[in-house]
């Protein structure tokens, strides 16, 4: 049994969703995890066994324009990993968690006390913020002190050789759904799909946190040119800056009366558990984990062809890939596939088939083989 501290934002966001689910499936194998974070993460879940929650509180100080959070974490963490006597520190996100965690292993280190940690960077720490010229120096440096690094996909790894000075080995671990634990109550499922298609519409779903990035407005054309052609309800769950114009952009489409606006849900699964078709037409997607959460649910997925898309939703298979911004071509794919009953079920299958790629089972040997690398190499 280890003892591993993991680092990671508690919102709703692809980093600490999968933080999450990562470490309760370590506390299912029996080590002891501590969550590390400013708030309860949103997957997390109110009682787990071998689950230690620890808040990470700032308080205000008038000396400050703005609250020390990456300090407080810093000394968190010592705090933690001294009076815990945790093995291991896994931050997920490079900004401030790596480079507390290279502060906090320092302090600790004139304590006589060894611990390493690992960064796993998710997308925008690299592809968005690391961009930012003030951000670059700490996180090349963070990265390249980190004692193991892992990235949730190959194009997201090329992405940060492409836009850092990183001088270190970066290991690829996808990110994952546990389908273990997706139940198919197909009664209740149906009495829910009725709610929102009572007629029996499509369903058709997106998830997201509603950036730019996100390209929205691409989902509520091609909503429109589906809608045109078969009955259909578009399901947007999710909240963010791009919330604010949807219903002026459904009023200029004249969709408005077929579009639900549902916020944020801790849990996507009642969605998607209805869902017929899932749309993901972002600008950019370092692996595109609500994708693959579709695709656990048996729902096939039009997306754009960028970032690590294409490693998760394989084209022809699992769903289709477009070019950024192509609307017409997802809608028309999108209609191929509504259209044709046997072609949809025999996709909603394949998709299902696709996702068993990413199963937890496959996935969290690699975290535990890479952990254990990392912990001989620092006893060495």
């Amino acid at each position: 049994m280890k003892k591993i501290g993991i680092v990671c934002y508690p919102t709703f966001g692809g980093s600490g969703v999968v933080a999450t689910e990562l470490g309760k499936a370590l506390a299912e194998k029996g080590h002891e995890v501590h969550f590390i974070t400013y708030n309860e993460p949103v997957r997390l879940g109110s009682f787990n066994k071998n689950i230690i929650y620890h808040e990470v509180r700032v308080a205000e100080y008038p000396l400050f324009d703005y609250p020390p959070y990456e300090l407080v974490l810093t000394s968190k963490l010592v705090d933690v990993v001294k009076y815990e006597k945790l093995d291991l520190l896994h931050v997920h996100y490079a900004i401030p968690h790596a480079s507390a965690a290279y502060n906090a292993q320092h302090i600790l280190e004139c304590e006589g006390i060894k611990i390493p940690y690992i960064t796993t960077l998710h997308g925008t720490d690299i592809t968005l913020v690391g961009k930012d010229p003030s951000f670059e120096p700490v996180i090349t440096f963070a990265i390249n002190q980190s004692n193991g690094v892992t990235a949730v996909s190959e194009s997201l790894k090329r992405d940060t050789f492409e836009h850092f000075h990183i001088n270190r080995e970066i290991e690829v671990i996808p990110n994952f759904v546990n389908l273990d634990k997706i139940e198919h109550k197909w009664e209740e499922k149906r009495g829910l799909k009725e709610i929102y298609a009572p007629n029996g519409e499509f369903i058709i779903s997106h998830i997201s946190n509603f950036r730019k990035v996100k390209r929205i407005p691409d989902i509520l054309k091609i909503f429109k040119k589906v809608r045109e052609r078969m009955p259909a309800k578009l399901l947007l769950v999710g909240d963010g800056p791009e919330r604010v114009h949807l219903r002026n952009q459904c009023e200029e489409l004249g969709i408005c009366a077929d579009v639900m606006i549902m916020g944020k849900l801790k849990s996507p699964d009642e969605v998607l558990s209805i869902s017929d078709l899932f749309l993901l037409t972002s600008e950019n997607e370092s692996f595109g984990l609500a994708a693959l959460e579709a695709m656990a649910y048996h729902v096939p997925v039009i997306s754009s062809n960028t970032g690590g898309i294409p490693e998760v939703n394989k084209h022809g298979f699992s769903g289709f890939l477009s070019d950024v911004g192509d609307v017409d071509d997802m809608a028309a794919n999108a209609i191929r596939l509504l259209s044709d009953k046997e072609l949809l079920n025999k996709f909603k299958a394949q998709a299902r088939e696709q996702a068993e790629l990413f199963n937890i089972n496959k996935v969290l040997p690699l975290y535990i083989d890479f952990y254990n690398k990392i912990l001989d190499k620092a006893k060495g």
